[in-house]
C-alpha cells in the first residue's frame, strides 16, 4: 500500500514538468488479478462494476429498459432536455376509497398521538375518553359504559355531567329507557345553568325518551319548558306529536302556532340580489350565493318547511269536525306567518287527501282554484288535474290541463310527461316521444318520461331504442319489477328467448310471488321444448294464483301428455269452478275419468253434465257410447235425445242457410244450396252408421220418437283430450289355434236338425 502514497515536495517551487509521473491507482494493472470487484465485473454481461453489497438481477435476454436501436442516430442528451417539460401532476381524488382510508388512518394516528401525549403528561382521563368514544362508535356499549364509569368516579374530573349524557345516549340505543332518563337527569343536575344550550338539548333528549316509553304527559312538560325558554323546530314538532297522542285538539292548535312562530334566524333572499352594477359587489354576491353558510340556511329552511307540512297533515283531520275545515284553519295560520308560500302546498295536499278518500269531485274543485294563482302553483295544480282526467279516460280534458300546465311552466317535466301521455293515448306516438324527450332534457332524472318513451318506441317497433331506454332506466332503478319485465318483453319481441329468460329470472328474484312472470317464464321454456322447466314455473304460478285459466289448462294438458290423467282431474275441476258456464272443462274431467279406467265415475260425470247442459250433443254421444259399452238400458233414452237434438240442429241450420241464401243469392243458386244440403245430410247420416247395428239390437229403439227420415242418430264423438294412446305391445303374442277343418265344407248330415 505504500507504493500508492505520494509525499508532498519539500520545496514550494513550481516545477513545469511535475506530475507527469503521477498516475491514478485505478489504472494500475499489476494488482487486477487480486481485485475481487474487477474480476466479478469481468464475469458480468456488460463488464460493469456492480454496486457494493448488491448483486445485479439476472435477465433472460437483456437488461430491462436497454435497447441498442434507441441509441443509434440519437444526439447526445445526458440531461434529457429533448423530452420537453414534465407532465403536470394528476389531481388527487378526494372521493376515492383509498383517499378516504388514508384520511381515516391519519385521524386515527392523530388520536393515538394525542392519547400518547396525554398519557406522557399524566392526563389519563383524556386517554380513557378517547377509548370510550371508540367503544361506542364500534357498538361495544358495555365496554364504553365501563370506561365512562372509570372516568366519572374520579372526583377530580369536573365535567362528569357531560359524560353522563353520553352514557344516557348509550342506554337509549340499548332501549333501556329508564336508565337513560336517570343519567340524563343526573347530567342535568350536574351541568350549571350557565350552559343554557346544553341543558336545553338534555331536556329534549329526556322528552324524546318519554315519548318512546309512552309517558306523553312527562314529555309534554319537557317540551313546553323548552318552547318557553328557547323554542326550536324539533321541540315544537315533538310537542305537537305528544298532544296528538293524547288527542288534545286545542293544545294541538296552540302548539302549531308556536311551531310557526319559531324564528329561523336566516337572511332573506334579497341579500343575494345585486342592488347595483358594481363589479366588486357582484363578485362578492356570486361568491356567497352557494357557500357553506348559504347551504346551511337552505337546509334549515327546508327542515322547517318539512316539520310544518308534516304537522299540518297530521293534525288537520283531527282538530276540526272534518279534515277540510282543519286544512282551512292550517292554511289561514300559515298565510299569517313567514311561511306564506307553504299555504299553496297545503291546498294541493288537501286535494291529494280528497283523492285518497276517493272523492274525485272535491279534489278537482280544489285544484281548479289554482288556475288564477302564480305560474308555479298553477302548473302543479294543472298537472294533477291532467293526471286525474287521464285516469278517468277523459283525454280531451286531460290534454287541455296538460297544455295549461306546460304553458304555465315550460320546464315542468311532470307537465310535459302528462302531455305526452295524452298524445300517446290518441295514437300519435312520434309526437308523444317528442314530449318525453323534452321532459328528459329539462330533468334527466325523470324516470316516468324515460319509461314512457321506452313504451313509445315499443309501439313504433323501434326495439333497439326501446331496449336502450329500459337499460338506462334499469341503471337508475335497479330493483324495479316493471323495468325488468319490459326488458324481458323487448328481448322476446326481438326473438331472443335466452336473454328474455335471463331477465325474467332477475324479475323473479325481485318479486318471487309474481304469478304472471312465472307463467311467462314457463311459456318461454315450453316454446324452447323444455317441458320439465316449463312445468316447474307453471306450477309455481298456479300455486301463487290458482285462478289463471291458461296456466290451469297447460298443467292439465301436461299431465294428460305424461299419462297421469288422475292428476289432471283436479285442474279441470278448478277450471270448471272458475268458468261454470263452459262445458268443455267438465267434459275434460269426464274424459279423464274414462281414460283412467273409472267408467262409473265418468258416467256419473256425463249424467251431471247432461243435467246442466241438456242440449250438448257431445255429452249425449259420450253417454250413448258408455251406456252401450257397459250395457245399460239408458242407452235407448240417450239415443233418442241425441237423435232429437241432431234433428233440431239440422232444422236450425237449414233455416239459417235458407235465410242467408234467399237474402244474398239469386234464385238459380238455391238448387245448388239444396244439393249441398242433401250432401250434408248424407254425411251426417254416415256418421250415425257407426252404432246403427247396436242400436237396432236394442228393444224399442224407435218407440219414443218417430221421424219421417230413416236416419239413425249420430253417436260418434271426438274426445276433447285427443285420441287415446294405444296400449304398448308386448313380446308374447296370443297364438291363434289353427283349424284343420276350416276349409272343408260341412255335410248336411252334420247340421243340427
Amino acid at each position: 500500500m505504500m507504493q500508492n502514497v505520494h509525499l508532498a515536495p519539500e520545496t514550494d517551487e513550481d516545477d513545469l514538468y511535475s506530475g507527469y509521473n503521477d498516475y491514478n491507482p485505478t489504472y494500475d494493472t499489476e494488482e487486477l488479478e487480486n481485485d475481487t470487484a474487477f474480476q466479478q465485473a469481468v464475469r458480468t454481461s456488460h463488464g460493469r462494476r456492480p454496486p457494493d453489497g448488491v448483486t445485479r438481477p439476472m435477465t433472460a435476454v437483456r437488461a430491462a429498459g436497454f435497447t441498442k436501436g434507441a441509441l443509434r442516430g440519437s444526439a447526445f442528451d445526458p440531461l434529457g432536455q429533448s423530452r420537453g417539460p414534465a407532465p403536470p401532476l394528476e389531481a388527487r381524488s378526494e372521493d376515492s376509497p383509498e383517499e378516504k382510508i388514508r384520511q381515516l388512518e391519519k385521524k386515527v394516528n392523530e388520536l393515538v398521538e394525542e392519547s400518547c401525549i396525554a398519557n406522557s403528561c399524566g392526563d389519563l382521563k383524556l386517554v380513557l375518553f378517547n377509548l370510550a368514544s371508540q367503544y361506542s362508535a364500534n357498538e361495544m356499549y358495555a365496554e364504553a359504559l365501563n370506561t365512562y364509569q372509570v372516568i366519572v368516579k374520579n372526583k377530580m374530573f369536573s365535567n362528569a355531567g357531560r359524560l353522563k349524557v353520553n352514557m344516557g345516549n348509550i342506554y337509549l340505543k340499548q332501549r333501556n329507557y329508564s336508565k337513560a332518563i336517570k343519567f340524563y337527569r343526573m347530567a342535568l343536575d350536574q351541568i350549571p345553568s350557565v350552559h343554557k344550550e346544553m341543558r336545553i338539548k338534555i331536556m329534549q333528549n329526556i322528552g324524546v325518551t318519554f315519548i318512546k316509553t309512552g309517558q306523553y304527559s312527562d314529555a309534554i312538560s319537557s317540551f313546553e319548558h323548552i318552547m318557553s325558554m328557547a323554542p326550536n323546530l324539533k321541540a315544537g314538532f315533538n310537542l305537537i306529536l305528544s298532544y296528538f297522542a293524547i288527542g288534545d285538539r286545542e293544545k294541538m292548535k296552540k302548539s302549531f302556532q308556536k311551531l310557526i312562530a319559531v324564528p329561523l334566524e336566516i337572511d332573506e333572499d334579497d341579500k343575494y340580489i345585486s342592488p347595483s352594477d358594481d363589479p366588486h359587489t357582484n363578485l362578492v354576491i356570486e361568491a356567497i350565493k352557494n357557500d357553506h353558510l348559504r347551504q346551511m340556511e337552505r337546509e334549515r329552511k327546508a327542515m322547517a318547511e318539512k316539520y310544518i307540512m308534516t304537522a299540518a297533515k297530521l293534525i288537520a283531520p283531527v282538530i276540526e269536525t272534518s279534515f277540510a275545515v282543519g286544512y282551512d284553519w292550517c292554511v289561514e295560520v300559515v298565510k299569517a306567518s313567514q311561511y306564506v308560500e307553504l299555504a299553496n302546498d297545503l291546498e294541493i295536499n288537501k286535494a291529494i287527501t280528497y283523492l285518497r278518500q276517493k272523492d274525485f269531485n272535491q279534489a278537482v274543485e280544489t285544484l281548479k282554484m289554482f288556475e288564477k294563482k302564480d305560474s308555479r302553483v298553477k302548473s302543479a295544480a294543472a298537472t294533477n288535474l291532467s293526471f286525474l282526467y287521464y285516469l278517468e279516460n277523459e283525454f280531451a280534458q286531460a290534454s287541455s290541463y296538460a297544455d295549461l300546465a306546460v304553458n304555465s311552466d315550460r320546464y315542468n317535466p311532470s307537465a310535459l310527461t302528462n302531455k305526452g301521455n295524452t298524445v300517446f293515448a290518441n295514437g300519435d306516438y312520434e309526437k308523444a316521444a317528442e314530449f318525453y324527450k323534452e321532459a328528459l332534457r329539462n330533468d334527466c332524472s325523470c324516470t316516468e318520461a324515460l319509461y314512457n318513451i321506452g313504451l313509445t318506441y315499443k309501439k313504433l317497433n323501434r326495439l333497439d331504442e326501446a331496449l336502450d331506454c329500459f337499460l338506462k332506466l334499469h341503471a337508475i332503478l335497479r330493483n324495479s319489477a316493471q323495468v325488468l319485465y319490459q326488458i324481458a318483453n323487448v328481448y322476446e319481441l326481438m326473438e331472443d328467448p335466452s336473454q328474455a329468460m335471463e331477465w325474467l329470472m332477475q324479475l323473479i328474484s325481485v318479486v318471487p310471488t309474481d304469478s304472471r312472470a312465472l307463467s311467462k317464464l314457463g311459456g318461454l321454456y315450453d316454446s324452447e321444448g323444455d317441458k320439465s322447466q316449463a312445468f316447474q314455473y307453471y306450477y309455481e304460478s298456479y300455486r301463487y294464483f290458482p285462478s289463471n285459466i291458461e296456466v290451469i289448462e297447460w298443467l292439465g294438458a301436461y299431465y294428460i301428455d305424461t299419462q297421469f290423467c288422475e292428476k289432471a282431474i283436479q285442474y279441470f275441476e278448478r277450471a270448471s269452478l272458475i268458468q261454470p258456464t263452459q262445458v268443455k272443462w267438465q267434459l275434460m274431467v269426464a274424459s279423464c275419468f274414462r281414460r283412467s279406467g273409472n267408467y262409473q265415475k265418468a258416467l256419473d260425470t256425463y249424467k251431471d253434465i247432461h243435467r246442466k247442459f241438456p242440449e250438448n250433443v257431445e255429452c249425449l254421444r259420450f253417454l250413448v257410447r258408455l251406456c252401450t259399452d257397459i250395457g245399460l238400458k239408458e242407452v235407448q233414452e240417450y239415443a233418442t235425445k241425441l237423435k232429437r237434438l241432431e234433428k233440431m240442429k239440422e232444422i236450425r241450420e237449414q233455416r239459417i242457410k235458407s235465410g242467408r241464401d234467399s237474402s244474398g243469392c239469386p234464385r238459380g243458386r238455391r238448387d245448388g244450396s239444396a244439393g249441398s244440403d242433401s250432401g250434408q245430410n248424407c254425411s251426417a247420416g254416415s256418421k250415425g252408421e257407426r252404432l246403427s247395428a247396436q242400436l237396432r239390437a236394442l228393444p224399442g229403439t224407435d218407440e219414443p220418437y218417430e221421424s219421417s227420415s230413416n236416419k239413425e242418430p249420430d253417436a260418434s264423438y271426438v274426445d276433447p283430450l285427443g285420441p287415446q294412446i294405444e296400449r304398448p305391445k308386448t313380446a308374447a303374442k296370443k297364438r291363434m289355434d289353427e283349424d284343420d277343418f276350416a276349409d272343408e265344407e260341412l255335410g248336411d248330415d252334420l247340421l243340427p236338425e
